[in-house]
């Protein structure tokens, strides 16, 4: 089994249902969630004319290989809704793969570590909650020392459980 976080968020219609329906879509194609980080509302970054966000974080565990793990999260965002067009833009359910164990993969169709999670308070918040300890293979920083120097300020702010 391969130890993932993924990042959810969602900002179109039941935003926490969207959450709580992405992360029982994961569970029913072979990713077990063992930890879910609270919900964070969360301003909109990049295309700024949309509504605000609702963020996590969920640690998991799988035995997807990178590329299937990817095909899933697609998947499940599809089955929730989500259509991509606009880049950045409004979304009933986006899954970013922020790190699938200590891997470091680079191809035409996938990132791992996810290219810019240290820069985004919106996951690192959610982030640190469940994996504060965790290094970044690329970094050789832990999550909670890449918070302490996010650059990004915009807000996140805490809304619930997960679960």
């Amino acid at each position: 089994m391969n130890l993932v976080y993924l990042a959810l968020g969602s900002n179109i219609g039941d935003r926490e249902g969207n959450l709580r329906a992405g992360i029982r879509g994961l569970t029913a194609r072979s990713v077990a969630v063992l930890r879910c980080a609270s919900l964070y509302s969360t301003e909109p970054k990049e295309v700024l004319d949309q509504p605000w966000f609702l963020n996590t974080v969920v640690e998991a565990s799988t035995n997807l290989a990178p590329d299937e793990l990817l095909r899933v999260c697609l998947d499940v965002e599809t089955e929730l809704g989500r259509i991509r067009n606009i880049d950045k833009g409004p979304r009933t359910l986006d899954i970013d793969i922020i790190f699938y164990a200590n891997k470091i993969i680079r191809n035409p169709v996938l990132t791992i570590p996810h290219p810019s999670f240290y820069a985004r308070r919106f996951v690192l918040v959610p982030l640190a909650e469940v994996a504060a300890d965790f290094i970044d293979p690329q970094s050789g920083r832990n999550i909670a020392d890449l918070l302490n120097v996010c650059p990004d300020q915009s807000a996140v702010v805490l809304s619930g459980k997960c679960q």
